[in-house]
């Protein structure tokens, strides 16, 4: 059967493949400890309760038809107050729009800013760039990142190419890692893009974009602090796409609210564009969040109780791999910041279990900690590094904090069959 060529190349998500290994296994009776999804167990975390009232409220109001292409103008309008008191930036109702959720923002982004055949650059690993690039048909320049810059894109491995790329997509607090940018490198990003920008428009050619994705960023902990392009550099306003929403923030992922702010005339672009894709946030649950944005002090409470559980549980993993590696074991995990993920290192290659079972690849390493520990966990592999990266995601939004110490057993067991070296 002939399909399109997009369709017929478009490649398949690697972590839902590494899914239907894990349900296949639970099918089976085997207890797993499912790390790998950046989402929420509802039983442990709820949306927040006033959110939840306000949601059903709106139903009852029999808010079911189609909103504004742009979203409702109540939750522009408070998506803008929340700004600017929370983040410190200043952009009007007109200059975001709603979407069900981000990604219809970022692939709208792809395509509202970029021509056939143009270049993005983004680095590796990070969530999904890989798949917005080749949908929008672009070509991609990727930087494979460093552990030792917590695998965030650094502005000397940029500019190299500044004068080649069309569009820099940016994450942070980064999706697989956990990681944001510190002031001075974002800075340093920002001004490489505005001397860019300013070569081009002498040229008359089109600008040189930034889409700073920042979904993560109230989850951010301790010392971290999360900063923004357009408020290090002002003048970087007319060059930087936002995309944000609640899905992570408030536990929401299934509640389908997200918004992007940026240039007027992008903004518009955009909402012309989703409005022939319908990929719309519902009417109710835009009145709803946008009621709730409202109540300030159940806002505040909830991103305290939030942040407090996912830190607990992100601290309490690193403290366990560090003393892991302390014993000796082939471990090494990054100290956590923000968003919902643990960097772990398993340098298991070249080894081979105490029952033979050797391990000669990446996909070897998940396997054996997804039979033996029955600990599932994302390879960096699955977000665009290099097949043979040793390096992995843990996400505790699933994760109770009773199972930690279950988890933990489990994987220390695993590791202890694996000291017999080929």
């Amino acid at each position: 059967m002939k399909v399109s060529e997009l369709s017929e190349n478009l490649k398949p998500s690697a972590i839902l493949q590494l899914a239907a290994d894990i349900r296949a296994l639970i099918a089976e009776g085997h207890q797993i400890y499912n790390l790998t999804i950046g989402d929420f167990n509802p039983k442990i975390f709820q949306i927040p309760d006033e959110l939840k009232d306000e949601i059903i409220r709106a139903y009852e109001s029999d808010n079911t038809n189609y909103p504004p292409g742009n979203g409702e103008v109540l939750l522009r309008k408070n998506i803008s107050e929340y700004l600017k008191n929370n983040l410190g930036t200043d952009y009007s109702e007109n200059e975001i729009m709603i979407s069900g959720g981000a990604r219809p923002l970022l692939y709208a982004a792809y395509q509202t800013l970029l021509d056939i055949g143009d270049t993005v650059l983004y680095p590796a690993p990070s969530w999904n760039n890989d798949a917005f690039t080749y949908l929008a048909r672009n070509k991609a320049v990727i930087l494979r990142t460093k552990a030792e810059n917590r695998f965030l894109p650094m502005a000397e491995e940029i500019e190299p190419h500044i004068r080649d790329i069309h569009l820099i997509s940016l994450c942070s607090p980064l999706n697989p890692t956990g990681t944001s940018f510190g002031k001075e490198e974002l800075e340093k990003i920002c001004d490489l893009i505005l001397i860019e920008n300013k070569r081009r428009n002498e040229l008359a050619v089109k600008p040189l974009y930034l889409i700073y994705d920042q979904i993560y960023w109230q989850l951010s902990y301790g010392d971290t602090a999360h900063y923004h392009p357009v408020l290090l550099r002002p003048e970087m306003k007319d060059f930087t796409l936002s995309v944000d929403g609640i899905s992570k923030c408030f536990a929401a992922t299934g509640v389908r609210v997200g918004w992007a702010f940026g240039p007027k005339k992008i903004i518009g672009k955009m909402v012309s564009l989703l409005t022939h894709v319908g990929a719309w946030s519902p009417k109710a649950e835009q009145i709803a969040v946008g009621n709730y944005l409202t109540h300030t002090e159940n806002v505040k409470s909830y991103m305290e109780n939030i942040k407090s559980e996912l830190s607990f549980r992100l601290n309490e993993f690193y403290k366990e791999f560090m003393q892991l590696k302390a014993e000796g074991f082939p471990v090494d995990a990054i100290q956590p910041e923000a968003a919902l993920y643990l960097t772990l290192k398993f340098d298991l290659i070249g080894k081979e279990s105490a029952k033979g079972q050797k391990i000669n690849t990446v996909q070897d390493i998940t396997n054996y900690l997804l039979h033996e520990a029955k600990v599932a966990l994302v390879p960096f592999s699955s977000f665009g590094a290099s097949s043979d990266s040793v390096w992995y995601r843990l996400s505790v939004g699933t994760t109770a904090r009773n199972d930690i110490p279950n988890i933990m057993n489990n994987l220390k067991n695993a590791l202890e069959s694996m000291r017999v070296t080929v």
